[in-house]
């Protein structure tokens, strides 16, 4: 057979004609590594490698419905019944996304603070908003966020009567990142329960009460008081009781004081001041809010209460009023780009990748070097399909990207995606540290939402969102479930399942075959046989999750290819993963080498027995965790074996 008619065969079995470019992948085989999720001390996590010297569009969006996912040039599929943290491709249909409270206040936090101009595909789409933070209580239309949004498709029209209680819940918000980020300085203790942070809103009558000056107090919040009756409490419980007494009588608590405690976290909300123009002040224990449009006095005490001026002024003189570092007399307005480039090595975002490493990720620092994050984030495999003109193809084209986020020109984050022909995959996002606040992992997922729906007029076939995995044995994972409806890929016959329907059988059982427990649904018994559930050992758990899509970077030094013979195939008649697996020729696969692209079945009589045997059980293993179409479409790397 001549070169050229076998060439022409192999391309003939492209997706997509009009999409230049061929699949080509090396076979790493069984690979084992140390698990990023579980973090167990072994090399449990057992995945299918594949180096991918390109990949098309086509080809990769339909490895993703198999479970595969990539990092850099590398793909993996995890060995579900092996691994230690049986992991789902997870997605969202994008018209179908109902946002949650918590999303909504993600998205109006955001829009609170910024003006959103948005660069997309090297055009400019400006979506003019005007934003009045805090009104004067002076004013009929006092406490109340305005604002005016065009073509924002993840805004909601607030109900006036609603924007209050916004707004307290926001603060709230705020109050109880500070919180947390007290606990990270080892300012308060850790691993106790903490109460949540409530604000309320300060009447005007409760300002008449309040010392001449002090109008433009907005909210207070006693947080400080309650946690420190709670730390108090945590400290006493750790001493021994024969410790805390003293000739009968018991020692003094000696925990933080409500005004140490409502002077830390006022330290702590500097940002928010920054962004918000609030002015935010402890007094006694009280933490206050105040309008920027009219400057309380600094040397008076305002708390909460019925309070006199005589009393206020003792107050002053024992200190007992704390003033931020930072205040602002006049609401400052930020602005927010987003822009999409095509993937490649920008040093601005390595510094900002670096950071995010070292202080989410308590990387150290010779971790993270420019050689990994290039090999993780910014190599791709895929063949970029350029914009086509008509309906098939987004603006900006398929292929991978990095979305940047930047307010007032300073670049805050940055989302790692493809861009395929049925989806929009997320695969990581790393953040600007300083501006935790913001929620910008939540805020990301829901622009990225919020892009696949816009660009659904432009390409018909783009319709879903990929979380990249979800892994409901790792706690820290299960926020990629809140973007709701999300369905689970079934790891056995790549049937979607609905996640509310995957998740009661998930929190008996990590692997488990969803269609299976899908199509016992209209059946009466609700008896679920092993065969169904899997056997793997029980919920492993994680830490909350921290708005950050995690992918996990397989690090070729931690990769450890398995040797495996055909004595180590899984017993036909026991293992539940031959069962419904599509049957294939591997002789119809398409092999490279030494330049040439032909199907195995007219090359396999050069090699000898010993060889042939080898290779045939490579290629059947291959053929199993791609699938018979796609191991025919794609290039099969053969390596040392010609």
């Amino acid at each position: 057979m001549k070169k050229s008619k076998m060439r022409s065969e192999a391309s003939s079995s492209s997706n997509n004609s009009n999409r230049k470019g061929e699949t080509v992948v090396g076979d790493c085989g069984t690979c084992r590594s140390s698990c990023g999720y579980c973090k167990s001390s072994g090399r449990t996590s057992i995945t299918h490698g594949l180096w991918a010297y390109s990949v098309t569009v086509d080809d990769y969006q339909d490895l993703l419905d198999r479970g595969w996912r990539r990092s850099g040039s590398f793909l993996y599929k995890p060995d579900m019944e092996r691994t230690c943290c049986p992991s789902y491709t997870i997605r969202l249909r994008a018209s179908d996304f109902a946002p949650s409270k918590e999303q909504r206040r993600v998205s109006r936090r955001m829009q609170s603070v910024v003006y959103i101009p948005r660069f997309l595909d090297g055009t400019v789409d400006v979506e003019k908003k005007s934003v009045e933070l805090i009104k004067d209580p002076s004013t009929s239309n006092c406490n109340k966020v305005s604002s005016s949004v065009e073509n924002n498709s993840l805004s909601h029209n607030n109900e006036e009567n609603n924007k209050e209680e916004e707004i307290l819940q926001f603060l709230s918000g705020q109050i109880d990142n500070a919180v947390q980020l007290c606990i990270v300085r080892g300012q308060f203790l850790s691993g106790i329960q903490l109460p949540k942070a409530s604000v309320k809103k300060v009447s005007q009558a409760k300002r008449k009460l309040l010392v001449e000056g002090m109008e433009n107090l907005l909210y207070t919040s006693n947080i400080a008081f309650q946690l420190a009756a709670t730390l108090n409490r945590a400290q006493l419980a750790e001493k021994d009781v024969q410790q805390i007494r003293v000739f009968g009588q018991s020692i003094e608590d000696t925990g933080p004081s409500p005004k140490i405690i409502a002077a830390k976290l006022a330290s702590s909300l500097i940002q928010l001041a920054e962004t918000s123009g609030l002015s935010i002040r402890a007094c006694n224990g009280h933490l206050n809010f105040y309008s920027a449009m009219k400057q309380a006095s600094l040397d008076e005490d305002v708390h909460i209460g019925t309070v006199s001026k005589e009393s206020a002024k003792t107050c002053e003189s024992k200190g007992g009023c704390l003033k931020n570092s930072s205040e602002h007399p006049q609401a400052k307005r930020h602005k927010l780009q987003i822009r999409l480039k095509r993937s490649s090595f920008d040093p601005q975002e390595f510094e900002l990748y670096r950071r995010y490493q070292i202080k989410v990720h308590n990387d150290k620092p010779d971790q993270v070097t420019e050689t990994s994050y290039r090999r993780f984030l910014v190599d791709s495999p895929l063949v970029f399909v350029p914009p086509s003109g008509d309906d098939t193809v987004p603006p900006c084209g398929f292929g991978s990207f990095h979305q940047q986020y930047l307010i007032d020109d300073r670049l805050v984050a940055v989302g790692v995606i493809d861009i395929l022909p049925r989806c929009l995959s997320s695969k990581y996002l790393f953040w600007d540290p300083d501006y935790a606040f913001l929620s910008l992992g939540k805020y990301s997922a829901l622009q990225e939402i919020s892009w696949v729906k816009e660009n659904q007029t432009h390409c018909p076939t783009l319709q879903y969102y990929y979380l990249g995995y979800y892994i409901h044995s790792c706690r820290k994972m299960r926020y990629k479930a809140a973007y709701h409806p999300s369905e689970l890929l079934c790891p056995l016959r790549y049937q979607w399942v609905p996640y509310d329907i995957a998740r009661p059988l998930l929190d008996r059982k990590p692997y488990v075959v969803l269609s299976d427990f899908a199509s016992l649904q209209n059946e009466s018994s609700p008896c679920i046989s092993e065969n169904v559930m899997g056997c793997q050992h029980d919920d492993i758990g994680q830490g909350d999750s921290n708005d950050v899509r995690m992918d996990y970077d397989y690090d070729d030094e931690m990769l450890d290819p398995e040797s495996e013979s055909d004595d180590d195939e899984p017993d036909t008649e026991t293992s539940c993963q031959t069962v419904g697996v599509e049957d294939g020729d591997i002789s119809n696969i398409v092999i490279r080498g030494q330049g040439t692209r032909v199907r195995y079945k007219d090359i396999q009589r050069v090699f000898g027995p010993i060889q042939r045997r080898s290779l045939e059980s490579q290629l059947r293993k291959y053929m199993k965790v791609v699938g018979a179409e796609l191991s025919e479409r794609m290039v099969y790397a053969l390596g040392s074996y010609l």
